[in-house]
C-alpha cells in the first residue's frame, strides 16, 4: 500500500507537500494506484492523475470511520536535551499505536523549546509508514502543573525511579479503554512532583530494575500496551 496525507472530507485531495514528494522524489507515474488518509480514520483509494504541476486522485472508493485502536495510550513525557532522543521515541511509539503524546515541562526539564511543527511532521510520516489510519496527536510543550489537573486518576499512572515511594508492578493494571502514563525528565520527576501526583490518586508504576532513559520508558510504555493489545485480538 502506497499511502499518502491529504484530506478526504468534503473532497479528496493530496496535501502539496506529498504532491512534491510524488512527483519530483518518487517519481511515480500517471495510473499508478495510491491510498490516502486524513489520519482521522478515513481512507480513499484511486489512481494517479496529473494537471500540470498538481497531483491528483481518481478516486475509486472511499472508507471512512475506520476502526481505531482498542485502548487509547496517552503518554506525556518530558523532552530531552538532545532533542533526538526523543524524536526517536515519538517515531518508535507512533509505530506501536500511541494515540497522544503530550510534551510536558517539569522543574528538571532542560529542554525548554521545541518545533512541534517538525515532531508532527515525523508522527505523521511515522504513521504512514505503519499504514495508520488515526494519527496521533502531539501536543506541544504544557507545565506540569497545569498538564496534571486534567488527569482521571483512575486512568493515570507514573513511571519514577524512586524507589522509597510505593509502585506497583505492570501486570497490575487492568485492561482499560483510555490510558495515561506520566514519563519524567531526565534526573527523573522532582519530590515535590510526585508527592503532587500521589496527592491527586495517581499510581506509581515500576518498569523493572533496570533504570532506563526518558525515551526509553516512553518506548517501553508504549511496546507494553501494543503487546496488550495484540493479546486481545
Amino acid at each position: 500500500m502506497k499511502l499518502f496525507f491529504g484530506e478526504i472530507v468534503p473532497e479528496v485531495k493530496i496535501s502539496e507537500e506529498e504532491q512534491t514528494h510524488i512527483a519530483k522524489v518518487l517519481r511515480m507515474r500517471e495510473g499508478e494506484e495510491i491510498f490516502v488518509t486524513d489520519g482521522k480514520g478515513n481512507l480513499a483509494k484511486g489512481n494517479l492523475t496529473f494537471e500540470g504541476k498538481r497531483v491528483l486522485i481518481e478516486t475509486t472508493e472511499i472508507q471512512q470511520n475506520l476502526p481505531n485502536f482498542s485502548t487509547q495510550l496517552h503518554i506525556a513525557i518530558a523532552p530531552t536535551k538532545n532533542i533526538d532522543r526523543i524524536e526517536f521515541f515519538l517515531e518508535k511509539a507512533t509505530e506501536m499505536a500511541v494515540s497522544e503524546i503530550t510534551l510536558i515541562q517539569t522543574e528538571k526539564t532542560e529542554r525548554k523549546n521545541l518545533n512541534i511543527e517538525k515532531l508532527r511532521k515525523q508522527s505523521i510520516s511515522a504513521s504512514k509508514q505503519s499504514l495508520r489510519f488515526h494519527f496521533p496527536i502531539i501536543t506541544d510543550l504544557t507545565k506540569f502543573s497545569d498538564f496534571i489537573k486534567t488527569l482521571d486518576p483512575k486512568s493515570t499512572f507514573v513511571a519514577h525511579c524512586n524507589e522509597n515511594l510505593e509502585r506497583i508492578d505492570l501486570k497490575e493494571i487492568n485492561p482499560q479503554k483510555n490510558i495515561t502514563f506520566l514519563i519524567g525528565p531526565e534526573g527523573d520527576f522532582s519530590d515535590k512532583e510526585t508527592q503532587l501526583l500521589a496527592e491527586r490518586g495517581i499510581k506509581a508504576v515500576s518498569l523493572g530494575n533496570q533504570r532506563l532513559r526518558t525515551e526509553t520508558a516512553g518506548v517501553f510504555v508504549a511496546a507494553w500496551n501494543y503487546f496488550k493489545m495484540m493479546q486481545r485480538l
